[in-house]
């Protein structure tokens, strides 16, 4: 995997934290350095972790799947990918509350990666190099979780419907273009 593919999934991945984090931005009113930081770990935190236990499963059933392993990414990533074009089409405003304690990020940190779990998977398949990968993914949905603290701090929710839109593009596209390189090379 070449690494401007791996920046596009890490960009990817990073829009449901960006957009949660544009939301809390908004909530909280006037963020903080704390704030933008506080999410950007969780966030970006939990981005890194997922792929690597996704990548850990995909491992271990790799020798099975070998011959539909592209299939497989396929899948994966086109139904991530129109899972966020449907949401960043569904338009219903998601109120956060202004909290930044565990139990307040905990849930939104693992519900804006489990779809990293699935590119974890999908990484073990195409045999992709897994550390410069997770760290990438993470420290990318740090700073855009960061940044969309204090853009949502600033412009309130109107990035959240296209930062999703965006993202599910992009990955429906990388699934697509997987399965035709494999679908030609064969």
């Amino acid at each position: 995997m070449r690494q401007y593919e791996l920046l596009m999934i890490a960009v990817s991945l990073s829009m449901d934290a960006f957009a949660v984090s544009v939301c809390k931005g908004l909530a909280v009113g006037r963020p903080r350095l704390s704030h933008c930081v506080t999410c950007g770990c969780w966030f970006g935190g939990f981005q890194a972790l997922m792929p690597l236990a996704g990548w850990l499963l995909g491992v271990r059933f790799q020798g099975m799947i070998v011959s539909v392993d592209h299939w497989i990414a396929f899948i994966l990533l086109s139904l991530i990918g129109f899972s966020m074009v449907r949401e960043s089409r569904a338009g219903a405003d998601e109120t956060l509350d202004s909290s930044f304690a565990p139990r307040a990020m905990l849930p939104l940190a693992v519900a804006t990666s489990i779809d990293a779990l699935a590119v974890g998977v999908t990484f073990a398949f195409l045999q992709a190099d897994i550390l410069p990968a997770v760290c990438l993914i993470g420290a990318t949905t740090f700073v855009l979780s960061a940044a969309g603290v204090r853009a949502g701090g600033v412009f309130g929710g109107r990035f959240r419907g296209r930062a999703e839109l965006t993202g599910g593009v992009i990955l429906i596209g990388m699934g697509v273009k997987i399965l035709l390189e494999h679908t030609l090379s064969a």
